[in-house]
């Protein structure tokens, strides 16, 4: 006797279709799990042998073979519990019915409760991708599945409910899902709560419109922190795709939450700085997502920056630069997409008071050095923003005038964000920060008077290739955000000076 039940796999952002294949012969009873299945799966035959009883069927008293095809690919998890099920009820005529437009995964109680799984939206996207009409999940899963239009999705909430439905007695309801966008901009620091600070707010406001890295420096309580907290509250509305790229991710990891399962607010990761390399690029027998890819499409913040690790900052060098972090382990190599804001914020000094204005700093010249080397020279190149918090006077600080809020300057941010996706339509660009060389030649034209002012300062300040690239891309979001086509002289000006503290503090 034999059945095949359609599922799918998971590993890493990849999913592939699975057959499970059971069959079931005379012989000593036996129960084996073949396919080169991890111990999760072996584990399955445990918990499917327990379900089948306590749901009042028979459990086979044969030899049962179940086959996770193809057998050459590693299996993991434990979302194959239901098909694995199902193929040996069928396979040994206690389920009658046909269902090969159909994919089933989720992990079952030994009650035959289903349990939810991580990566149900990367699967049901596999799913519609290879004509499936048809996806059972876990009930709690079901929302997120239903994020993909073009497929009838199930909410499975236990074993007898779905063979219920299979056989025709009572069907399940399909879940249909309301997209829309769920950010709550009330829940999010707003900007107009900082006093003063013109120059940082206006650096921010550039790098959200941009997609551009930012380095905040000043010393304490000058509101490093507080600006990097309300950046959230003007970064620009996601599309759609980049909504379920992020998802997608999340889910992989188990972040998500199952009644407001898309993600449609930029991420705002900000771990302590005692985290490990393998925490922020992924790791894991089976890597799951790093920090640096759970902030895709949105903000990495890393706050005492020289606080951080050495091998942990130099780390996102590579995934900064290409979008992307691979993650190689014995059990395969993993590619998570990594394309961020980085925004780091640190003091000067250990003290904290190097360069201030009225405070004597008590750190020695060595002191100081050592203290800022621990940002190495191509991180601090990865930059594109440096941007320099001075402390608050008591005048701005005691004063009543009110400040731009976080929905005026977000306005301005989505429109500039609305020119570059038109702009960049159909490149795969989404914004200024990730424009190629090549592009940037095309996208970046610039007047001549803006032309000869950036190489003049390009030989003066002894730029590097990269610093002359981020230079070109920050003033086409600068130009932007003015609605001005060609590049002048005034945006490559503000370009260059929001770079020059490493000359300040780095002597570079």
């Amino acid at each position: 006797m034999f059945s095949r039940i359609k599922s799918i796999g998971i590993f890493g952002m990849e999913s592939y279709m699975i057959e499970v294949e059971a069959d079931i012969s005379t012989g000593l009873p036996a129960f084996d799990i073949v396919g080169l299945p991890d111990a999760a799966v072996k584990e399955s035959r445990d918990r499917v042998r327990s379900a089948i009883k306590n749901c009042g069927f028979k459990f086979p008293l044969g030899r049962i073979t179940v086959n996770l095809a193809p057998a050459d690919r590693k299996k993991g998890g434990s979302i194959y519990d239901l098909p694995v099920l199902l193929a040996v009820l069928k396979a040994y005529n206690q389920l009658k019915a046909e269902f090969d437009d159909s994919v089933i995964v989720g992990e079952v109680a030994l009650d035959g409760k289903i349990r939810p799984a991580n990566g149900i939206l990367a699967i049901t996207i596999t799913a519609k991708q290879n004509g499936i009409k048809n996806i059972f999940v876990p009930k709690d899963n079901a929302m997120e599945a239903a994020v993909i239009q073009g497929i009838n999705v199930y909410g499975v909430d236990n074993v007898l409910e779905l063979i219920s439905h299979l056989k025709g007695e009572k069907s399940i309801e399909k879940v249909e899902s309301d997209i829309t966008d769920q950010t709550d901009f009330s829940s999010i620091p707003d900007f107009s709560d900082v006093k003063g600070q013109i120059a940082a707010k206006k650096a921010l406001e550039v790098a959200a419109a941009g997609g551009h890295n930012v380095l905040l420096i000043g010393p304490p309580g000058s509101g490093k922190s507080m600006l990097a907290k309300r950046l959230p509250s003007i970064l620009p509305q996601m599309t759609f795709e980049e909504s379920i790229e992020t998802t997608k991710i999340h889910s992989i990891a188990g972040t998500l939450d199952k009644n407001n399962p898309l993600i449609t607010a930029r991420p705002f990761r900000s771990p302590h700085h005692t985290i490990s390399a393998a925490a922020i690029a992924g790791g894991g027998t089976i890597p799951k997502p790093g920090e640096i890819s759970l902030a895709h499409n949105g903000v990495l913040f890393l706050d005492e920056l020289p606080e951080f690790r050495r091998d942990v900052m130099e780390a996102m060098r590579q995934p900064i630069e290409d979008g992307k972090v691979t993650v190689s382990r014995v059990s395969g190599t993993l590619t998570y997409p990594s394309s961020i804001m980085l925004v780091g914020a640190m003091n000067p000094c250990p003290c904290g008071f190097f360069g201030h204005p009225t405070k004597q700093c008590i750190c020695s010249q060595n002191t100081v050095r050592k203290y800022l080397n621990r940002i190495s020279g191509p991180m601090l190149d990865r930059m594109d923003l440096h941007v320099e918090v001075p402390p608050v006077d008591y005048t701005a600080l005691s004063s009543n005038a009110k400040e731009e809020t976080s929905a005026e300057i977000r306005e301005r941010v989505n429109k500039a964000r609305l020119i570059q996706q038109k702009r960049y339509k159909d490149t795969g660009i989404t914004c200024n920060a990730r424009l190629t060389p090549k592009l940037a030649k095309i996208y970046c034209k610039m007047t001549d008077d803006a032309e000869k002012y950036l190489q003049m300062s390009f030989d003066k300040l002894g730029l590097s290739a990269r610093a002359y690239d981020r230079i070109l891309k920050v003033a086409r979001t600068v130009a932007d955000l003015e609605n001005s086509e060609i590049i002048e002289k005034t945006h490559i000006f503000t370009a260059i000076s929001f770079r020059s503290l490493d000359r300040k503090y780095w002597g570079v």
